[in-house]
């Protein structure tokens, strides 16, 4: 329920509260005073979008702060908390929201900074607001069918979720299916040229490695007799020249350092440990000797062997040369090649895969189709019922509302039929689809009855907000049929809170708690100010309803209509 609604410079509104009641609360007033700005504010507060052309002219930024009763153990209650809000323990949860005018906007609940969605999300179980654009929304087949799904029940939209979910997969499914088929001849042309690829490198057959070893080995054959003499050089100046006694090696030069420093060691413990490490290096200077002559030994010019090497190198470049440029990148190619190969290979089987899987889905939503068909069947019966007896009771006693199921051509996205609600509008008159022959206060009616029966009657399944707010749901009508709106919305009064703007004095007659917004002038243009917001009673509700009768608050005439009107409007009262 909505306590209070608290307002600073939005359109005309300087600054206004505005406190609500249980039961039915009236708000009227002048054209122009600010009525709608009331309802503007509380939009705000439900998550609507910000309009910054609404902050009052001069002011920087407007606010509205509203302050609602919630049941403590509710999912309002637990989705706020979720999101770092602060709740009373008796359930009191306050909103905030600020409109700059340079346009940006911020959204607080219980204290905490919060995204505008998440106003918007607990809106949805607190308030339900209807003005006159939900007549045109009423026109809509989408509207009607979601009116209709709404009103079937909980079981009814477990299987048209579960539908949806089986749409959704089917069209997936559909797509891939088309991919597959219209790019048939561009993935046999891929496939054909990885065979090719995959052919060139089998004949080739190259190694992991294979070019980094055949060019070590070209450039160690290319230079075989200057990597000998240079071998055959340095082991002779390790080991000395043998057939010449006079070129002494390096080995000797170390064996007789070693030796020197060894017959005096022992008179200095550093020289001792230069001798060891003379030690090694006579050792390493024997290894690297031994292995230069094994080098040597082993290393023959091979010119058939250089031939066969370069002519290798030459068909590993020319096959590398398209896949990577060397050996391993060709490797790697031909690996992801031989898997994209088995994939588009796959192909066809992939298409009856998912040809059959279509069958079984399309077998599945037909299935769905059925019973979420009877179930609207059914619940069309109930709703027309429902509505129609609403009807009866807002002076429209001969009018009858029809829902229609007409079937769709094929399967669609939510089943095999649209939803046509259609208005008898009296006893004789054919029946036709909603806003083609019905004036705008028999829309206004209808819309208001079938609100009603959705959250009223015992069979549907429309969830019931706290709240009901209805912006001059009477357009449009008036006398008797007046006089029924108001005692509709004041029986719907009895089950909720309903909030209403009006300008019909039948209508604000039967409120429980009566709100007049004027406007005063502040000496910069015309303003809604604190005081402008009052609550009436007695003698000043009389004037007031006199006033909405015929535009002349002290007239003796429209005092006793007034008067009357008072008296005959108690409904639970």
């Amino acid at each position: 329920m909505i306590e209070e609604i608290r307002i600073e410079n939005l359109g005309v509104i300087g600054s206004a509260t505005v406190a609500f009641g249980p039961g039915l609360t009236a708000i009227t007033g002048e054209t122009g005073a600010g009525k709608t700005m009331v309802l503007t504010g509380l939009a705000l507060l439900l998550g609507g979008r910000a309009d910054a052309t609404a902050v009052r002219t001069g002011a920087a930024s407007a606010s509205a702060e509203g302050c609602f009763t919630v049941a403590p153990d509710s999912w309002v209650v637990e989705r706020a908390r979720e999101a770092g809000a602060e709740v009373d323990e008796d359930g009191t949860l306050v909103a905030l929201r600020t409109v700059a005018a340079a346009g940006r906007s911020r959204a607080y609940l219980g204290g905490r900074t919060v995204p505008q969605a998440v106003l918007a999300e607990i809106a949805e179980d607190l308030v339900t607001v209807h003005g006159q654009q939900d007549q045109m929304r009423l026109r809509s087949p989408r509207h009607q069918r979601e009116a209709l799904d709404a009103f079937a029940g909980a079981e009814h939209a477990a299987t048209l979720a579960e539908y949806r979910r089986a749409w959704t997969e089917r069209q997936e499914a559909v797509a891939a299916l088309d991919q597959l088929v219209g790019h048939a001849q561009e993935r046999a042309r891929e496939a054909e040229l990885l065979r090719l690829g995959l052919a060139e490198i089998e004949r080739v057959d190259p190694q992991p490695g294979e070019d980094l070893e055949l060019a070590a080995e070209s450039a160690r054959l290319g230079h075989a007799e200057d990597l000998r003499i240079a071998a055959q050089t340095a082991y002779v100046s390790l080991t000395g020249d043998q057939d010449a006694a006079t070129v002494e090696g390096a080995a000797s030069s170390v064996e007789l350092a070693r030796r020197t420093l060894e017959h005096v060691a022992q008179h200095d413990q550093a020289l001792a440990g230069l001798v060891a490490r003379l030690a090694e290096v006579g050792y390493l200077v024997d290894d690297v000797a031994t292995e230069l002559a094994g080098y040597g030994d082993q290393l023959q010019a091979d010119p058939a062997r250089l031939e066969a090497v370069h002519r290798r190198r030459a068909d590993l470049t020319a096959m590398s040369r398209s896949y990577g440029g060397t050996v391993d990148a060709a490797l790697a190619w031909a690996s992801e090649a031989g898997l994209r190969l088995i994939e588009l290979d796959g192909g066809e089987d992939r298409t009856t895969a998912l040809r059959a899987r279509l069958d079984g889905l399309d077998g599945r939503l037909a299935t769905l189709a059925d019973e979420i068909t009877r179930a609207r069947r059914t619940a069309a019966e109930r709703l027309a019922s429902a509505v129609t007896d609403e009807l009866a009771g807002l002076a429209m006693a001969s009018a009858r509302l029809e829902v229609g199921l007409v079937e769709a051509a094929e399967l669609g996205p939510w089943g095999a039929e649209d939803v046509e609600m259609r208005l008898v509008a009296h006893s004789g008159a054919p029946a036709r689809p909603l806003g083609q022959g019905a004036s705008g206060g028999e829309l206004s009616r209808v819309m208001l009855a079938i609100e009603v029966a959705l959250a009223t009657a015992p069979e549907s399944g429309a969830s019931r907000p706290g709240t009901f707010v209805f912006d001059e749901v009477d357009a449009g009508v008036g006398g008797k049929a007046a006089v029924e709106v108001g005692r509709r919305l004041a029986e719907l009064a009895q089950q909720t809170q309903v909030v209403v703007v009006t300008h019909l004095a039948q209508v604000a007659a039967f409120a429980d708690r009566h709100l007049v917004v004027t406007k005063s002038n502040d000496g910069t243009g015309d303003v809604v100010t604190a005081s402008d917001v009052r609550v009436v009673d007695g003698a000043d509700r009389r004037s007031e309803l006199a006033r909405m009768l015929s535009g002349q608050e002290d007239s003796d005439a429209a005092l006793r209509h007034a008067a009357e009107l008072l008296e005959r409007s108690v409904v639970g009262r």
